[in-house]
């Protein structure tokens, strides 16, 4: 006969395995890779945003029917190398389902081929290299922002309606910096046939010599600028610029600069006037962003940029995935992503099957000066859909269908 305290106690037992909290499932451990020591301007508000979502989708009970998120995350310096490292050391040592994050465009293609040949899921949160999903795509690798191409589609629209002809670039000697120059020049020409550049300047990332840039610039007497430098290099070039008078009587379409990582540390130099693509978070009052504005600042006591929105979509969109595929077999992840639908703070976007891209936009405005502060005025959101080549110049373009 049993005895009463061995009953009682596994009453107790029982009633405590009914009641096992999320966290006592196993968690669904996914690899997160990003250049936080190199561009934390950025990278930091963007884990915070992925933080945030990782404690709602946990808070609402997880993914696959009660398994909890846990995001395993690295830094890889902003190193092709060090970032291909950390992957295999996350997949092979800590046993994560799959990959995401990274930001700069090299660092970013480098996982993609790791992830190809290793046959593991790669969700790109930031690399804006249209090759990571067009030239050198593969079925492994999907990418959330919107890329260099999409971006410079916007701003190829609103330049193709200035009166200059004589154009000049500046842009960052790397991968991101080479698709951008190229992809602008193309786009406005197809737009404006008698547009010329004459004129390009390639500093290295981090390294650019502002006084003979500027002064190079100026030399080829452009009518406008295109410029796709960010962080510091771009500090450094609107001060010269602005105290060399390069900016006068000269409009400048600038990717990226409207975005408060790179707008907010100019302050009252901010270059007034430039038409930019970037994230104008004070004034976005769809009901979607609000309630992604109200959660992250209760949560880090700060606004967010667009880093932020960025890393909370990216988790958002894994836990999405998750619960569609019921699994993290990897084929069948790759299945769920293909026409994933996904509710974002800037409204909802399809992973599109054809190309793995994204279809999240980006906002497009002007630049003004508020209370000793640059700000974006005069914007409009672009859809992501709205910006892309023919279904047929992709499948063209993609090594894989």
């Amino acid at each position: 006969m049993l005895h009463r305290r061995t009953l009682l106690h596994g009453a107790a037992a029982a009633l405590c395995l009914l009641a096992l909290p999320l966290a006592a499932a196993e968690p669904v451990r996914i690899g997160e890779i990003n250049s936080y020591s190199r561009f934390p301007g950025f990278t930091l508000s963007y884990q915070k945003g992925w933080q945030l979502a990782v404690e709602e989708v946990n808070a609402k009970g997880g993914v696959m029917d009660g398994r909890p998120l846990e995001v395993l995350s690295r830094d890889d310096g902003g190193e092709s190398s060090n970032a291909v490292t950390l992957a295999n050391q996350l997949l092979a040592g800590e046993g994560v389902a799959l990959l995401c994050g990274t930001f700069l465009s090299n660092v970013g293609l480098a996982v993609s081929d790791f992830a190809k040949q290793k046959r593991v899921l790669f969700v790109a949160a930031e690399p804006l290299s249209t090759k990571l999903t067009w030239e050198q795509g593969n079925r492994y690798t999907w990418r959330l922002r919107p890329s260099t191409y999409m971006q410079n589609a916007m701003l190829a629209n609103a330049a193709a309606g200035l009166d200059a002809t004589r154009w000049a670039t500046i842009a960052p000697n790397y991968e991101y910096g080479q698709s951008a120059v190229a992809e602008f020049k193309k786009l406005l020409k197809e737009r404006r046939p008698e547009v010329e550049f004459v004129e390009e300047q390639w500093p290295a990332l981090g390294k650019l010599e502002a006084g003979p840039t500027v002064q190079a610039l100026a030399a080829a007497e452009p009518e406008a600028i295109y410029n796709a430098t960010f962080a510091g290099d771009l500090v450094k070039f609107v001060r010269e610029g602005t105290t060399r008078g390069l900016f006068e009587a000269r409009e400048v379409i600038s990717l990226l600069t409207g975005e408060p990582e790179y707008l907010d540390p100019l302050g009252a130099e901010a270059p007034a006037g430039w038409l930019v693509t970037g994230y104008p978070w004070a004034d976005i009052d769809t009901m979607a962003h609000q309630a992604f504005l109200e959660a992250f600042q209760a949560k880090w006591n700060e606004p967010p940029k667009l880093g932020a929105v960025v890393g909370y979509s990216m988790i958002y969109s894994i836990a999405a995935m998750l619960d569609k595929a019921g699994s993290t077999d990897t084929d069948a992840m790759i299945a769920a992503m293909a026409g994933l639908e996904v509710d974002t703070p800037f409204g909802p976007i399809t992973w599109r099957e054809i190309d793995h891209q994204a279809t999240m936009g980006a906002y497009v405005g002007r630049i003004a000066v508020k209370d000793g502060q640059g700000t974006m005025v005069d914007w409009h959101y672009v859809d992501g859909t709205e910006v892309m080549p023919s279904d047929e110049e992709v499948a063209a373009m993609r090594p894989e269908s």
